[in-house]
């Protein structure tokens, strides 16, 4: 008898550890094979990574270019970087003196570009990090140079920077009996909720100080009322920079239960189906632009970038299999509006992509009518933080801030333009408007034989680049020279506002093909013949791996 008891204990934890293993093949098998989809190996490999940086010629001949190439492209440094000594002098200068004091200030000016050419830029070709006016399209810096506005401050900028100063300061007025007290609620508060609700389709409504902080609830929630432990996030997915959400690089700790899977993969469905420990699943509409990718930017641009394009019908696809699969499955489905929410269509990319809905939603940047703000809106089951029958099981969430009256009245100014006539016809072609302006930039581009091309989201851009090349980040500072301010991730992002009227943009087209065209002649697409791509992959491992392994 006893024998057959350990018989039957041995078989069973056969039984066990064979569906352990099925479940780890199969989470494996989900995973993008990018590093975007491996985040404890981009950590590991990302700490194995030494510092090096060009000098001299090696500055201009990284890509293994001849002798007359560099001396095109030191010409053409030297050139831009005299320019930039004399019309930039006062913002580099400001920018240099806070930069050991704001560590944004510094980092932002560090990773503008591969690390390799970063000191050499950071001396000759600083960009600078302060700005003194807005008005219109247009941003003024500390010298008085004007630039054409592709920040889009984050995604904040919607609907222009005049339009938000409005609404700050009619949020303001309404509020201005209450103040900056936090002892309770302005009735805007109450106002805003039933907006939210119809916009979102959803019960409750919370506010927070920051869409991180709102990402934050949301999965706290989730967590709390489905009693499992785990998020699935999709590979190259920004949801904000807390720990759980951003596993990888940038993240000093490994981020225990999170799995990050492959975006629009019938086997990231098939986990999605068969695990019973995943609370909730975090969607980033961006993502469309450019699955399984990163967020792009300059710092990273080794090789090329390209093939970044929205197919709207296909993801719309995808987002309607993934919010059955989790429905069936009892998995909380967050869609994270926090960029894109407002931007797309009036309910955001849920409305966008094909009437999605999510059981919970996040939104702030441009709903905050020029504040910060965070908000989610959820299933009410979702939102209750207490339990009836359990009175001390709770999920406490709070912050000083949330509901600030001036933000409040900010929200509720941007909330009522939007409901108005005018309000409600900005998106009268709106998506199709900025496709055809999209479209027509790259049938310039390509009639002239530019190696780039536009990527594009509405009014969210970025720059492709359609040959492997080592100084496609240049094309940043040519893009400054002709007066068009980028965020610190370069040509990675381009944010526009509605304010852009089509002279706006006839212009910056303009001054983007100048640009181009000055990158063209200064020699930084020069690429080597045969598979340049794989040429420039091995002579960037020959770099790391002698700068890993040297000595002294």
């Amino acid at each position: 008898m006893k024998r057959l008891t350990l018989s039957v204990a041995t078989v069973l934890a056969g039984v066990l550890s064979a569906r352990k293993i099925r479940q780890r093949v199969q989470l494996s098998r989900a995973k993008h094979r990018s590093l975007a989809g491996h985040s404890r190996m981009a950590r590991r490999m990302a700490r194995q990574v030494a510092n090096y940086h060009f000098v001299g010629d090696e500055f201009f001949a990284a890509d293994g270019a001849p002798d007359d190439v560099v001396a095109q492209r030191r010409a053409g440094f030297d050139a831009l970087s005299a320019l930039y000594r004399q019309r930039f002098a006062r913002t580099a200068a400001y920018t240099g003196d806070a930069a050991d004091a704001i560590p944004d200030v510094r980092f932002t000016g560090s990773y503008r570009v591969p690390f390799q050419f970063s000191p050499v830029v950071r001396e000759h070709l600083s960009a600078g990090s302060f700005y003194c006016a807005a008005s219109g399209v247009m941003l003024t810096d500390l010298d008085g140079n004007e630039f054409y506005d592709l920040t889009g401050s984050y995604g904040v900028n919607l609907l222009g920077v005049d339009a938000y100063r409005a609404l700050t300061d009619a949020g303001i007025a309404a509020t201005r009996d209450l103040g900056p007290t936090l002892a309770g609620l302005h009735p805007v508060v109450a106002d805003n909720v039933r907006r939210l609700q119809a916009i979102s389709g959803l019960d409750a409504v919370s506010f927070h100080m920051s869409g991180t902080e709102a990402v934050m609830q949301a999965v706290r929630l989730a967590r709390y009322h489905t009693g499992r432990s785990h998020l699935v996030r999709f590979a190259g997915a920004y949801h904000g920079w807390w720990d759980d959400v951003q596993p990888g690089v940038g993240n000093p700790v490994a981020a225990e239960r999170t799995y990050t899977l492959a975006d629009m993969s019938e086997r990231s469905l098939a986990v999605l189906a068969s695990r019973k420990d995943i609370a909730c699943v975090l969607v980033n509409p961006l993502q469309a632009l450019h699955p399984n990718r990163n967020a792009p930017g300059d710092s990273t641009l080794v090789s090329r970038r390209a093939g970044a394009k929205t197919d709207r019908a296909a993801y719309g696809d995808w987002l309607r299999r993934l919010q059955d699969t989790c429905r069936k499955a009892g998995i909380v489905l967050i869609m994270d509006e926090i960029f894109t929410g407002f931007r797309l269509a009036p309910r955001g990319a849920c409305e966008y992509f094909g009437g999605i809905r999510p059981d919970m939603v996040t939104y702030g940047k441009t709903l905050g009518g020029g504040l910060p703000v965070g908000v989610l809106c959820g299933r009410a089951d979702l939102m209750k933080r207490y339990r009836d029958d359990r009175p001390a099981d709770i999920c406490f969430a709070r912050g000083t801030f949330n509901s600030h009256p001036y933000v409040m009245g900010a929200m509720d100014a941007f909330l009522r333009r939007m409901e108005t006539a005018e309000g409600q016809a900005l998106y009268d072609g709106m998506n199709e408007a900025w496709n055809e302006r999209a479209a027509s930039l790259n049938a310039r581009l390509d009639a002239e034989g530019l190696p780039v091309a536009i990527g594009n989201l509405g009014t969210i851009w970025t720059v492709n680049f359609l040959e492997p090349g080592r100084y496609h980040w240049m094309l940043q500072y040519y893009l400054r020279a002709e007066g068009l301010a980028l965020s610190w991730v370069g040509t990675g992002r381009f944010i526009f506002s509605l304010a852009y009227g089509d002279g706006d943009f006839a212009e910056v087209a303009n001054r983007f093909m100048a640009a181009a065209r000055a990158m063209q002649r200064d020699g930084w697409w020069w690429r080597p013949r045969g598979d340049a791509g794989k040429a420039l992959r091995h002579r960037l491992m020959r770099e790391m791996l002698r700068s890993r392994f040297r000595k002294g």
